[in-house]
């Protein structure tokens, strides 16, 4: 316990600087999905990363927590380089990341409550149980679903979904949060009202944030800084405003109707 503890302040101890990528390539077989890819997360803001499918966005993510192992490059997370970690050093550093699966990925057997109750247990062990249920209290009524407690996932929207999955995320209070994919399969009203729960949390729980996307509005809504990539590689980074009066025929054939 003692050496965990050690770990944790040493995570948290960092600069402006929350995440750092250079040269990072991974590859499937035959096929070069990430090429010498590079950027860096800065403190407390929100860095969409767009591009079509099939442009390493969801590999680029799995990568930063080590869901895969990269080929070549370094990945440091809260001055951490991430291909070093031992697997303790690797779980305390993922305590501090969020990661909002495409899918949601609630456990289909539990109640709402349950599946928040799931991680704080783990991750958070001194919570007595009244200051556990207070907690996940709070959260679901920070992404509006007060009244799911004792509800079943197969019971919610697709919406309802993610805003529970996000829930469940945050409850442990993550330092960085990764979304892949938030709005896809969602109404333009269900969607818009995940970009605005993605501001919220920002705002709300201090986060820096890195959202994978192909939505164009979930981008304009969310992104203090774009980074577009295109077959493995960054293609452009700028602001909305950098990437909306772009002449590039790419970067216009996403920003203009």
């Amino acid at each position: 316990m003692p050496e965990n503890k050690s770990l944790i302040q040493d995570i948290t101890q960092t600069s402006n600087l929350v995440i750092e990528i250079n040269n990072l390539s991974k590859g499937f077989d035959n096929l070069q999905v990430l090429k010498n890819l590079s950027l860096k997360l800065f403190d407390g803001e929100n860095l969409v990363v767009l591009g079509k499918s099939g442009s390493g966005k969801s590999v680029l993510i799995k990568c930063i927590v080590r869901l895969l192992n990269a080929d070549q490059g370094t990945i440091t997370v809260l001055g951490k380089n991430v291909n070093n970690l031992k697997s303790k050093e690797l779980a305390v550093l993922r305590e501090k990341i969020g990661f909002l699966f495409q899918s949601g990925a609630l456990y289909d057997s539990m109640t709402i409550k349950e599946n928040l109750e799931f991680p704080l247990i783990r991750i958070k062990k001194k919570l007595s149980k009244k200051e556990r249920e207070k907690k996940i209290e709070e959260v679901l009524e920070n992404v509006g679903l007060s009244d799911t407690l004792h509800k079943m996932p197969s019971e919610l929207s697709g919406g309802m979904k993610k805003r529970a999955s996000l829930a469940r995320t945050i409850v442990v209070d993550p330092m960085i949060m990764l979304y892949d994919e938030p709005t896809t399969g969602l109404d333009p009203v269900t969607s818009d009202g995940i970009s605005a729960l993605i501001n919220d949390v920002q705002k709300k729980y201090k986060t820096s944030s890195i959202i994978i996307t192909h939505d164009i509005e979930c981008a304009r809504a969310t992104a203090d800084r774009i980074i577009m990539l295109q077959d493995g590689e960054v293609y452009m980074e700028g602001s909305i405003n950098d990437f909306e009066n772009s002449d590039d025929e790419l970067i216009q054939s996403f920003f203009k109707e």
